[in-house]
């Protein structure tokens, strides 16, 4: 039987409430925030002892009772208790920031569903910006990724029933469900009209990492989000792409439409390519927020030229390896600036097998840069441009054209390229034919460095 929900009682719930949040704070404390980040997301430190001014006023206590049992007595609809005191939760955390929430056990699920990158959905990294549900990036090789929905967009409806700020954690919810199932989404993108796609849900199931050679001697890695396993599989990538080789003179690191993931996994991915040195830090108010991630020795590649490409759907931990690449002079960065995330959540698990997730502290690049709503500037802007190749080019004319020409040495010969069947060039990509024309101009500059030393 539910008891007469009084000014008292619900005075009492939210005490509750309150002490529940710092009894789950102590119980989750580790020394080490970052051993269980995910997107950036760490363990829960200690909480800060408040002062006489941090305490909530009897009054506004009292207030917040007030309205409850108003709208519990008067509001137009029966309304559930207990969804009330929720929907006050997260109003609380909503004014905060755009990370913190309140997580129900199914929120919750996928949360830790993303961490380990297999879940039924579109495969969609979205964010409330603005009041409105927007797409930070499509995941590769996703339903929302093959209908070419884009960094930017902004979802205004799912399936007819229009999304605002107040719904968006629904929304989210609404993208997710039983593989097969479809779903309606209207879309609006800036500078374009409004559109509607219907999307088929399936087991999202992201391969964090992907290789392969552009050229004979430069490889290419792309990683789509941070995982559980994306260090290792970093690791192993190099290690194939060396043996496919025979020894890489450079390579290139697509982050693009990366929203994050797992920060160790970052500052594993970050120590593949760099001798030592701090890769991010982390500094909030309390003391364990504190906190200095390093890389230990042994770069793979050996110093050899490395582009990292960006876009505006970098973010978060994916900020972390460009800006710390950056900061160590180990990597140029291409393409856009990046999103801006430089926060770190907590997941602070409740008594009622719910948990908060709050925002604890900002992260540094080793040089000491907060990115928090500025983004990495990259140190060469590519403009977004979509790259088509004519399909008769002209004919180019040459010297082995013209009559009787004298036969090269090596004229008839196959080309590197054309031997190596694991050569699988940038096509289309603009920005990563860019890319593998730095590489190749930067290996070509340090191979003749070193042919100079060498030979004073």
């Amino acid at each position: 039987m539910m008891l007469p929900f009084t000014k008292s009682s619900a005075l009492a719930a939210l005490l509750m409430v309150f002490s529940t949040v710092a009894l789950g704070a102590e119980n989750d404390a580790q020394p080490e925030p970052a051993a269980t980040a995910t997107d950036g997301e760490a363990a829960v430190p200690e909480p800060t002892e408040s002062t006489e001014d941090d305490l909530v006023d009897l009054d506004d206590l009292r207030a917040f009772a007030a309205v409850f049992n108003e709208v519990r007595r008067s509001y137009v609809e029966p309304v559930d208790s207990k969804q009330l005191m929720q929907a006050a939760i997260r109003g609380l955390l909503t004014d905060l920031d755009p990370h913190s929430q309140y997580l129900d056990n199914d929120q919750l699920f996928a949360v830790q569903d993303d961490a380990t990158g297999s879940y039924g959905g579109l495969g969609l990294e979205v964010q409330v910006m603005d009041g409105k549900l927007t797409v930070i990036s499509p995941i590769d090789e996703t339903p929302a990724a093959r209908a070419g929905m884009r960094s930017g967009d902004v979802i205004v409806e799912i399936d007819g029933l229009p999304v605002d700020a107040h719904s968006a954690y629904e929304a989210v919810d609404a993208m997710r469900g039983q593989p097969g199932s479809s779903v309606k989404l209207s879309v609006f993108r800036e500078g374009s009209d409004p559109y509607r796609v219907e999307l088929t849900r399936e087991v999202i199931k992201i391969t964090s990492v992907r290789s392969r050679l552009l050229d004979p001697k430069v490889g290419y890695i792309r990683v789509s989000q941070f995982q559980d396993e994306s260090g290792r599989d970093t690791v192993a990538a190099v290690k194939r792409l060396q043996e496919l080789s025979n020894g890489l003179v450079g390579l290139v690191l697509d982050l693009r439409s990366n929203p994050g993931g797992l920060l160790t996994a970052a500052v594993e991915v970050s120590d593949v390519f760099m001798d030592g040195g701090q890769v991010v830090s982390t500094r909030g108010r309390a003391a364990h927020t504190a906190v200095s991630l390093n890389a230990g020795p042994d770069d793979l590649l050996d110093g050899a030229p490395l582009v990292v490409l960006v876009d505006a759907g970098t973010a978060s931990a994916s900020e972390i390896v460009a800006g710390a690449l950056q900061d160590h002079e180990r990597g140029l960065i291409m393409g856009q600036r990046t999103f801006g995330k430089g926060s770190v959540q907590s997941i602070m698990p409740l008594e009622n097998g719910e948990a908060l997730k709050i925002t604890t502290a900002r992260y540094y690049t080793p040089n000491g840069r907060s990115i928090q709503a500025l983004g990495i500037d990259p140190d060469v802007v590519l403009a977004e441009a979509d790259f088509k190749r004519r399909a008769s080019p002209a004919r180019r004319i040459s010297e082995a054209d013209l009559p009787g020409h004298l036969r090269g040495e090596l004229e008839g010969t196959q080309t590197d390229a054309e031997k190596n069947s694991n050569v699988r060039g940038p096509g289309n990509d603009y920005a990563l034919t860019e890319a593998l024309s730095v590489v190749r101009a930067l290996s070509t500059w340090r191979a003749r460095n070193r042919s100079t030393s060498a030979e004073g």
